[in-house]
């Protein structure tokens, strides 16, 4: 910030002990000291406040992102399901047919399952984060 020596503190005391006097001087330096205090309170409130609103920030995009993920997931399930859940051709189905359809199934169960699996892993940590923070500002 501001590069100031001994030599010009000193300077500084001798210039206000001349102009103000020894009586006013002790009132003066209380009251620099006081409004020195109260800038640096402010400024650091400030700095505060914006880091809390860019944690906040970053929080957000996390989870439209891990909202967009699994909007993805369940639309990608979705479609499978619907997908195996279309009305079989009019022909009778072979054993191949029943099988390629049963692992379908269970390729759509699985997803799903990934998909819950990892909103029930993210939502801990999304709780977490938001105590920790909360506890943070108290």
């Amino acid at each position: 910030m501001l590069d100031i020596g001994f030599l010009e503190l000193m300077l500084i005391g001798i210039v206000a002990l001349l102009v103000l006097g020894p009586e006013r001087l002790p009132k003066a330096a209380r009251t620099t000291g006081l409004w020195i205090g109260k800038i640096k309170r402010t400024v650091s409130g400030m700095q505060r406040e914006i880091s809390a609103q860019l944690e906040a920030e970053e929080l957000r995009q996390k989870l439209n992102e891990q909202q967009k993920k699994l909007d993805d997931s369940l639309k990608k399930a979705k479609q499978d399901v619907e997908s195996i859940a279309e009305p079989a051709a009019p022909h009778r189905e072979t054993t191949a047919n029943q099988q390629t359809t049963e692992q379908r199934v269970a390729s759509a169960s699985a997803r799903l399952d990934d998909a819950l699996k990892t909103v029930r892993e993210d939502a801990p940590a999304t709780d977490q984060a938001d105590h920790q923070k909360d506890s943070n500002h108290q």
